[in-house]
C-alpha cells in the first residue's frame, strides 16, 4: 500500500509540474482591446454600402421636420438631426444618401434597406419587437392651438392663458398638460376623439386646443387652415419619443445611440429643436 501512495504521489506531482509548465508565460503578443470609439470608427461601420451612410425618411417629407420635401439639403428639424447624426459617426454630407421608404414600411418586420431611418417615430414596445431603436432625438411637446380670431392667439405666457377655455381628447397627456402645467380658472373640456375636440375648436366651444406639437403641425398646416400654434408648454408626464429606426439587432444601433447621445449632452438636439421647431416653425415655448 505504502509503495502505491508514493507511486500515486508522485504521479500528482508530475502532473503539478506539467500543469504549471503549460501556463508559463508566452513570448505573445497581448490581444488588443477593441475600444467603443474604435468600434464606431466610420471605417469600422458595416453600412450598407461601405464609406457611405444610407439614411431614409418616408415621400413626401412634411414641414418643419424637412423642407420643400427635400431631405438632402439640410433644412428642418429632422433633415438638420440626421446629417448631426451623421457627422458625429465620421460621415461628411458628401457621404450621406437618402432613400425613401413608407412608414409603414419601415416599421415592418424584415431586412432593411437603408442604415437608419427619421421619420418620427415614436418608441413604443411593440415596434421594437419587430425593430431597432436609437436613444431619443426628439421628447414630444404638448402645444396649444387655436383659431386667428381667438382671444389666445397671440399670447406668449402661461399666465396669460389661465381664464381661456381649454379642452383636449380624454386621457391624454395634452389633458394632463392643461391640469398640471396650464391650470386654466374654467373647468378644462374633454373630448372622447381629438376630432370632436377640433369641432369645439372651429365651433367656437373652446379658445384653445390642447395636442402633441406634430399633431398641431398638421391641424394647423392641413385641416384647419384658419388656426395657429399658441405656443409648446412645458414637459409634462411621461412624454412620447422619437428615435432612429434601424433592422432588428442592427450592428449599427449601439453607435447610432451613442451618436445621439453626445448630440444630447453637447445641447445640440436643443439648439436644432429650437431653430427648427421653436424659431422657424412658429411654435415658441410658453413661459
Amino acid at each position: 500500500m505504502a509503495s502505491s501512495s508514493r507511486l500515486l504521489a508522485l504521479t500528482l506531482a508530475g502532473a503539478v509540474v506539467v500543469a504549471t509548465a503549460g501556463c508559463a508565460p508566452q513570448d505573445e503578443k497581448p490581444t488588443p482591446t477593441v475600444t467603443a470609439a474604435q468600434t464606431c470608427a466610420k471605417d469600422s461601420l458595416p453600412t450598407r454600402t461601405p464609406g457611405k451612410l444610407t439614411i431614409a425618411t418616408d415621400q413626401p417629407a412634411y414641414e418643419p421636420w424637412f423642407s420643400d420635401d427635400k431631405p438632402d439639403n439640410g433644412e428642418g428639424f429632422e433633415s438638420a438631426v440626421a446629417y448631426a447624426v451623421a457627422e458625429k459617426l465620421g460621415y461628411a454630407r458628401a457621404d450621406v444618401t437618402w432613400t425613401r421608404v413608407k412608414f409603414d414600411t419601415a416599421i415592418a418586420p424584415g431586412p432593411k434597406d437603408f442604415d437608419f431611418d427619421i421619420n418620427q417615430f415614436s418608441i413604443t414596445e411593440e415596434r421594437k419587437r419587430a425593430v431597432d431603436f436609437s436613444a431619443p432625438y426628439y421628447l414630444v411637446r404638448q402645444t396649444v392651438i387655436a383659431l386667428k380670431s381667438s382671444k389666445i392667439a397671440g399670447r406668449t405666457s402661461l399666465a396669460e392663458l389661465r381664464d381661456a377655455r381649454l379642452g383636449a381628447q380624454v386621457g391624454t397627456t395634452s389633458y394632463q398638460a392643461i391640469t398640471d402645467v396650464l391650470k386654466p380658472t374654467a373647468e378644462p373640456q374633454v373630448y372622447n376623439s381629438n376630432d370632436d375636440a377640433k369641432k369645439a375648436l372651429q365651433n367656437g366651444q373652446l379658445d384653445g386646443l390642447v395636442v402633441d406639437l406634430p399633431t398641431a403641425f398638421y391641424i394647423t398646416g392641413a385641416e384647419i387652415t384658419d388656426a395657429v400654434i399658441v405656443g409648446q408648454v412645458p414637459q409634462v408626464g411621461t412624454p412620447e419619443a422619437f428615435g432612429l429606426l434601424l433592422d432588428k439587432n442592427s450592428p449599427l444601433t449601439s453607435c447610432v445611440t451613442d451618436a445621439v447621445g453626445q448630440l444630447t449632452t453637447a445641447g445640440t438636439l436643443k439648439q436644432l429643436e429650437q431653430k427648427w421647431l421653436a424659431q422657424a416653425a412658429g411654435a415658441a415655448e410658453l413661459r
